[in-house]
């Protein structure tokens, strides 16, 4: 046998894996859907194949014994059933491979957590409402959403690892529930930290925006890229996103425009191998710049 063949065939092989190792760890895009009536609809948001996560915003009122409420602000109303519309819509981006995430919390909400029994009621609430479980009352129709996502951004930041424990546990139903997060990136977050150390989050979408102190600044990368090697070491995700304003307007600060993020970023925080890819907030933004079509084919 000519041992030139055998040679070939290893070298072909190793290229093979190395194409296929590649493509495995492939960062994906994250957005936020829901806050905006002119971002198009879920539909149509999944159908631009740009987005690999689509979070809901927001279950923005929950806990301490009050009623939950979805805000989807202009795209549906809830309070007359306006919102079972999207079921159809979740159900086409899931057919697409899309993650479909229920975004919890916000930057402005009602929302806490009184106790770890009152974690329970919550996660009891969301499961039979959101996700696998069976209610009367669910707010998006039948469509089983793919996860929770945590955008705590108030409160005392007390039970919330016990409402991702209870969360995380109803994976064993069958269906696996992906449990995400956003938080701030000055580390530890001052009210997920907790909760993030459990080990039970699939992907974490630090917002490196609103935070100068992490953020970037124009040419100078240090402070994100000592930031995110932080976040790697120190957190028990699998997968870490870096997240960003999808357009100036889209945050106070903190927005990187795409050359600096593809040439001076993206190359020093992939080497990382808790890189999941990039979060953007939001599809209302994304669609007035373009962000993530011009940066998919380096995330």
């Amino acid at each position: 046998m000519d041992c030139r063949s055998n040679s070939s065939l290893a070298f072909l092989s190793l290229i093979l894996t190395l194409i296929l190792v590649r493509n495995s760890d492939a960062g994906g895009i994250s957005i936020y859907w829901g806050q905006n009536g002119n971002e198009g609809t879920l539909a149509q948001t999944c159908a631009t194949g740009n987005y690999e996560y689509v979070n809901i915003a927001f279950l923005s009122s929950f806990g301490g014994g009050q009623t939950p409420v979805i805000n989807l602000a202009g795209h549906c109303d809830p309070s007359s059933n306006g919102c079972i519309k999207l079921s159809s819509d979740i159900k086409s981006c899931q057919a697409k491979g899309v993650k479909i995430i229920l975004s919890i919390g916000g930057a402005v909400g009602s929302y806490s957590l009184a106790s770890a029994a009152d974690a329970r009621q919550v996660a009891t609430y969301i499961w039979n409402n959101f996700l696998g479980g069976k209610s009367s009352t669910r707010p998006l129709g039948n469509a089983v959403l793919d996860g929770v996502d945590f955008d705590i951004e108030s409160g005392n930041g007390m039970y919330w690892d016990d409402l991702a424990k209870y969360l995380s546990a109803y994976s064993n139903r069958g269906k696996k529930v992906y449990l995400t997060a956003a938080p701030q990136c000055p580390y530890p977050d001052a009210w997920v930290g907790k909760a993030l150390q459990t080990g039970v989050f699939d992907y974490v979408w630090v917002q490196f925006f609103n935070n100068p102190p992490c953020q970037y600044k124009s040419g100078d990368i240090n402070s994100i890229e000592d930031s995110w090697k932080q976040w790697t070491s120190d957190i028990p995700a699998k997968k870490i996103f870096l997240g960003l304003p999808a357009a100036p307007d889209a945050a106070g600060s903190g927005f990187i425009p795409v050359s600096d993020l593809t040439t001076k970023i993206l190359p020093v925080i992939k080497v990382s191998a808790k890189y999941g890819g990039v979060m953007l907030w939001s599809k209302y933004y994304d669609d007035q710049s373009g962000y993530s079509s011009s940066i998919k084919s380096h995330v």
